[in-house]
């Protein structure tokens, strides 16, 4: 045995000594795991001295997470990867809307720095403009930038000769402040009870978000409400669908695809919502 490894020996009972101690064990992991948390940690700290949403965040989505989703979006509605990016890109160069939106929270203290970000909505906008429906309904309107994506995505379809309305509800009278102008002309806003509004509805729903009362029995009961409402060829986004399965469950109870969409935030600490989708079928031969 040389010198070298006789020093080795003595020195590893040592060594694994010193390495189980806890604040040690502790000092390691926690490099392990510092950059994967402090860069969202600092974009927390940012983001808490700003005057902005403090839930429904909004945020850009990453470079590759567009990607997927339009891949995503290609096989749900038949079009082709290449249309459906220029959808994408329609939405996210919409200057006018943009425009409309900054104004808008310009006005109000508590948004003044609110960042003009789509996040998921670009899928609710893309779906909208490949599957050209006839009614699209969303519970839940909040400050109303989701209202003003999807009658976007109907004005641009009904000028391309595929007209259809938007109708949002909310059970709060203040929301939908952003639904106003050009907006507003593609559809309303009912006010109070969701799942009131939806049993009055004698039309086909052909698109429908549902992003209201937060409590997942009230969601499920929304689904029930309007299955039988439901055109041959519908579409259902969950907007909650990151939080429960009763998207999924309604889904699978009644045989239809479900898919769900993860959303990549760029440059947000928040980790991302998504977009559970159930389908009354799935295009497989893209046009």
């Amino acid at each position: 045995m040389t010198s070298g490894s006789t020093l080795k020996n003595l020195v590893r009972p040592y060594y694994q000594k010193w390495e189980s101690l806890s604040f040690n064990q502790q000092r390691y992991r926690r490099k392990i795991v510092a950059p994967y948390i402090q860069p969202r940690l600092d974009l927390a700290r940012n983001w808490s001295k700003q005057r902005t949403e403090t839930d429904n965040f909004y945020y850009e989505l990453s470079p590759s997470n567009l990607l997927e989703l339009s891949s995503l979006i290609s096989i749900i509605s038949g079009v082709q990867p290449q249309v459906i990016d220029n959808y994408i890109q329609e939405l996210i160069e919409d200057d006018e809307l943009r425009e409309h939106l900054s104004q808008s929270w310009a006005r109000d203290p508590k948004m003044r720095d609110a960042r003009i970000a789509f996040g998921r909505r670009i899928g609710w906008y893309s779906l909208v403009r490949a599957l050209k429906p006839k009614l699209v309904i969303e519970t839940g309107v909040h400050h109303g930038i989701g209202a003003c994506v999807l009658t976007s995505a109907l004005t641009r379809n009904r000028l391309e000769g595929s007209p259809g309305r938007y109708l949002g509800t909310d059970i709060d009278p203040q929301a939908g402040v952003l639904f106003t102008g050009k907006y507003a002309a593609e559809g309303s806003i009912e006010y109070g009870d969701s799942i009131a509004t939806l049993a009055a509805i004698d039309s086909p729903i052909d698109f429908f978000i549902n992003d209201s009362d937060h409590s997942a029995d009230y969601e499920a009961r929304e689904y029930d409400t309007i299955f039988p409402k439901l055109a041959p060829h519908s579409i259902i986004l969950g907007d909650n669908s990151h939080t429960n399965t009763k998207l999924i469950d309604f889904s699978w109870e009644q045989g239809h695809p479900y898919l769900f969409f993860k959303a990549v935030p760029k440059d947000h600490w928040y980790p991302g919502a998504g977009i559970g989708i159930s389908l009354s079928q799935i295009h497989v031969k893209l046009t």
